[in-house]
C-alpha cells in the first residue's frame, strides 16, 4: 500500500486545491460549465485529483456489490443520460407515432451537427446508427469489390469484422491478407512494416482497429493509412475503443471510413453508434438497409432503419455534454492514470504477466493480463466468485487472460481490490 500512495503522491504532488462540484442531478446545461473548474492544472495533473474524481463517479449509479471492470464492453450511462432516455421513452409513449416521427425525429440534425464537431468532421459525413458493428459493416459490405481484390487486417481485429470481410471473402471471391503481429509491441515502426509487408497491387482496403479490443494496445493508424494511400488502397477504421478516450478528431487518423459505438468511452444509451464516410465517398457506398437512392451522396441513407428507440439517439446528446464538461484530454489522462495505477503495481507479483503496453502512446484504459498456469475462464470465474470483480476472458490467438477496463467512476478503493484478488490468484 505504501508504494501504491507514493505512485499516487508522485503524479499529485501539484494538483493544489480539490474540486467539488456536485455532479448527480445535473443538467446538461449546468454540466457545460465544469470544464472551467480549476483551469490552470494540466489534465495530466487532474488525473490524480481524487476529489474531482470522486464527484464524476457520483454521477453513475453502478452496483456497489459489483465492481465492474469490463467497460470495454459496454460502460454504463451517467444519471443525466439515464433521465434522458426515460424522459425520452415517456414522451414518446404519449402518441409514439407522432411524437416519435414528428417531433423526437427533428432532434437527429442538431445531434448530428454537435458530434460531427466533436468528431473534427462535417455533419453531412456523419450518420447515426447502433453500433461499431452496423457502421463497419455498412462499409465492408457496401464497397464495391470484384473477385481477386485484396483486403488487408490482422487477427486482432474485432470479430465481427472478421466475420464481415470473410463472408466478402466467401461469397465473392476476395482474398484477405493477414497482418502477422504479436501483441503487445511497442514499436509502431515495425507495426506499420508489418501492414506495408501485406499490400500488393491488388489491394483495395486496409482495415486497421485503432485500439485493439483484446489487450488495450494503439495502433498508429495514422501512418498505417499514409501508407496504404500512397499505394492507392482505401482505409476503414474501427474506433469503437479509442472514440471518446483518446483525445484526436477522426481526420487524425487519416482514414476515409470510421465507425464507433458511442455506449462504450462516450457512456451514451446502450445501443448507440455513429458512421463517419468523406463526403466524396458516399455515393459509391451502398447502404446496409436499402432505401431508394442507394447511390446518393446524402449520409442519411445510413440510416434507413425503419423503427427505432429514438429515445436512445436523442439522449447521446447528454453523453456529449457530459463528455465536453469532463475534457478529453482529462478523460484520457484519468483512464491512462487508473491503467498504469494497478498495472504497475500488479507487475512486481509473482506469475503475474501484463499483456499490454504501459506507455501512454501505446495503450489507454485498456488492459489484459494473464496469471502463470490459469486460463483465461479460471481467473476470470475466481475474481468474480471471491472478489465479485466483473472483467471479460480472453483467450484470442496468442492472448490467454482477462481483460481489465475501468472508466471515469473506477475509484481506486476497487483497484485495490483488484490487486488483493490478482495476489490471491497467484498464490494459488
Amino acid at each position: 500500500m505504501t508504494t501504491r500512495r507514493h505512485f499516487i503522491n508522485q503524479v499529485s504532488a501539484l494538483a493544489g486545491a480539490s474540486l467539488l462540484p456536485t455532479f448527480k442531478g445535473l443538467s446538461s446545461n449546468d454540466l457545460q460549465t465544469i470544464s472551467s473548474f480549476s483551469p490552470e492544472k494540466s489534465a495530466l495533473l487532474m488525473a490524480s485529483d481524487e476529489d474531482y474524481w470522486y464527484q464524476i463517479q457520483q454521477a453513475y449509479t453502478v452496483s456497489p456489490q459489483i465492481i465492474n471492470l469490463n467497460n470495454g464492453g459496454v460502460s454504463p450511462a451517467p444519471t443525466v443520460v439515464q433521465n434522458a432516455v426515460e424522459r425520452y421513452g415517456k414522451f414518446a409513449n404519449e402518441a409514439p407515432s407522432y411524437f416519435m416521427w414528428r417531433i423526437l425525429d427533428q432532434g437527429r440534425e442538431p445531434l448530428r451537427e454537435n458530434l460531427a464537431k466533436f468528431s473534427g468532421v462535417s455533419p453531412e459525413e456523419i450518420a447515426i446508427n447502433r453500433n461499431a458493428t452496423e457502421a463497419l459493416d455498412t462499409v465492408i459490405l457496401g464497397l464495391p469489390l470484384t473477385r481477386g481484390d485484396e483486403i488487408v487486417m490482422s487477427k486482432y481485429d474485432y470479430p465481427n469484422m472478421l466475420h464481415a470481410w470473410r463472408q466478402r471473402e466467401l461469397r465473392e471471391g476476395l482474398k484477405i491478407n493477414y497482418v502477422n503481429i504479436d501483441l503487445p509491441l511497442e514499436d509502431n515502426d515495425l507495426i506499420v512494416q508489418k501492414y506495408v509487408e501485406q499490400m500488393t497491387t491488388r489491394t483495395k482496403v486496409v482495415h486497421i482497429t485503432h485500439i485493439v479490443n483484446w489487450n488495450g494496445q494503439i495502433l498508429p493508424a495514422k501512418r498505417i493509412a499514409e501508407e496504404a494511400h500512397k499505394r492507392g488502397i482505401e482505409v476503414v477504421i474501427d474506433g469503437a475503443h479509442s472514440f471518446a478516450h483518446l483525445e484526436y478528431k477522426i481526420p487524425d487518423l487519416g482514414g476515409d471510413y470510421f465507425g464507433t459505438s458511442l455506449h462504450k468511452w462516450l457512456s451514451a444509451p446502450i445501443g448507440s453508434g455513429m458512421l463517419w464516410v468523406k463526403k466524396e465517398k458516399i455515393s459509391k457506398i451502398f447502404p446496409l438497409i436499402p432505401n431508394d437512392k442507394p447511390n446518393s451522396d446524402n449520409i442519411r441513407k445510413f440510416e434507413n432503419l425503419g423503427t427505432r428507440p429514438f429515445m436512445i439517439e436523442q439522449a447521446i446528446g447528454q453523453a456529449l455534454n457530459f463528455q465536453l464538461a469532463i475534457g478529453n484530454a482529462r478523460k484520457e489522462a484519468r483512464l491512462h492514470f487508473l491503467k498504469s495505477y494497478w498495472a504497475k503495481e500488479a507487475s512486481k507479483i509473482p506469475k503475474f504477466k501484463l499483456n499490454t503496453p504501459i506507455k501512454p502512446e501505446y495503450s489507454g484504459a485498456l488492459a489484459h493480463f494473464s496469471i502463470e498456469g490459469m486460463e483465461a475462464g479460471k481467473v476470470e470465474a475466481e475474481l468474480f466468485a471471491k472478489y465479485k470483480i466483473h472483467t471479460s476472458p480472453v483467450k484470442w490467438e496468442k492472448l490467454d487472460g482477462v481483460r481489465v477496463t475501468p472508466h471515469v467512476y473506477t475509484s481506486l478503493q476497487d483497484l485495490d481490490r483488484l490487486l488483493d484478488g490478482i495476489k490471491y490468484l497467484a498464490k494459488a
